[in-house]
């Protein structure tokens, strides 16, 4: 896998993440039903492997070439 693809799915990672957590402010901010709370928790841990991912995604991006 080149570099280039590394960064590139490492932003979209990180879009993903930035979704996930919009999606589980917007569950949160409408708490009336009962299931919302683990909605939105589930939103918030995937939000949190995503961001990860791109994270690690883009540190063997960064990685010289031998």
């Amino acid at each position: 896998m080149s570099s280039e693809t590394r960064k590139a799915l490492s932003v979209i990672s990180f879009c993903t993440a930035l979704l996930f957590s919009l999606l589980a402010f917007a569950a949160r901010a409408k708490m009336n039903f009962h299931g919302r709370l683990q909605i939105s928790t589930d939103f918030f841990i995937a939000a949190a492997v995503m961001a990860a991912l791109g994270f690690v995604f883009l540190m063997f991006s960064s990685g010289k070439k031998a």
